[in-house]
């Protein structure tokens, strides 16, 4: 399962993601194919030479000839596509993907997946603002963080095989976690910012905040720029964890409010305290 020069990787789904995978991989010599639904996107990706070939349908030859398949799709998508085309797969394929919820997707793609093809699940924790392929960047791979989520399902070549593909990506730290620890994980610190941002950004229908805010607001809402197909399948498929973390913030901000409405300034500079002290630590750590 290392990896060879020779070998031929397909994307499945040339968004901002996939591309970047895309964009990657063959820079540093791989044999990139890919998979998408779009004429337009195929030609666009062939046309800036990140892919060398593909195709906008389930093309047998091309999946057949796909030494590594990352799927870029949609977490509904998968499922269906794997039921659909790995009647197409080479014996020995392995599989990895990129979306982020892993609990109500690896188990059961696992248990329909072939006895000859293993999957080993992925979280590339990068993005931009914007999305599709004309928006691929690699460059967001660069220091960022690349989450390996495993089953008792994967072997350890597998799991190795996965985190040679983020180092080839240019992730700067590379974790492991089961999919139930990922989930929780990414409900408070992607999830939840999203919630977050989106919320600030319809609490008020001022369409003059830009005369009037300074840094904080615009870093706070950064996200707010969202994918409104993707992400609510991304909250209702992890409802549950992120539920509890969208409990405990309303908690912790009515810890606050209450600290305001009571002018209990001791109890706000500890909080603040103690916010400036675990931001420290996650700024030596990032």
């Amino acid at each position: 399962m290392e990896w060879i020069n020779n070998k031929t990787v397909m994307i499945v789904g040339l968004g901002l993601i996939g591309g970047s995978y895309a964009m990657a991989l063959n820079r540093i010599g791989y044999h990139v194919t890919a998979i998408d639904v779009s004429e337009e996107t195929i030609a666009y990706a062939k046309e800036k030479k990140m892919i060398d070939d593909g195709a906008a349908f389930p093309d047998p030859k091309l999946i057949g000839e796909a030494d590594c398949i990352v799927i870029a799709l949609y977490p509904s998508k998968i499922i269906d596509w794997i039921k659909e085309n790995q009647k197409y797969f080479k014996p020995g394929v392995i599989l990895t993907d990129v979306t982020g919820i892993k609990s109500s997707v690896v188990y059961d793609l696992q248990d329909i997946l072939r006895d000859d093809a293993e999957f080993i699940a992925a979280h590339p924790m990068a993005g931009r603002e914007v999305y599709g392929v004309k928006n691929s960047d690699e460059r967001i791979f660069r220091d960022a963080n690349f989450i390996i989520v495993p089953t008792k399902n994967n072997s350890a070549e597998s799991i190795k095989w996965c985190e040679d593909l983020g180092r080839l990506l240019g992730f700067g730290r590379v974790s492991v976690l089961s999919p139930e620890e990922h989930d929780n994980m990414i409900a408070f610190v992607s999830q939840l910012t999203h919630c977050i941002a989106v919320s600030l950004m319809t609490c008020d229908d001022n369409e003059h905040l830009a005369e009037y805010t300074g840094d904080s607001f615009r870093d706070l809402t950064r996200i707010a720029n969202i994918n409104e197909n993707m992400w609510p399948e991304l909250f209702f498929m992890n409802k549950e964890p992120l539920l509890r973390r969208l409990d405990q913030f309303i908690d912790e901000i009515n810890v606050i409010k209450g600290m305001i409405k009571d002018s209990d300034e001791e109890g706000l500079k500890e909080k603040m305290r103690l916010s400036t002290k675990r931001r420290k630590i996650f700024d030596k750590d990032s």
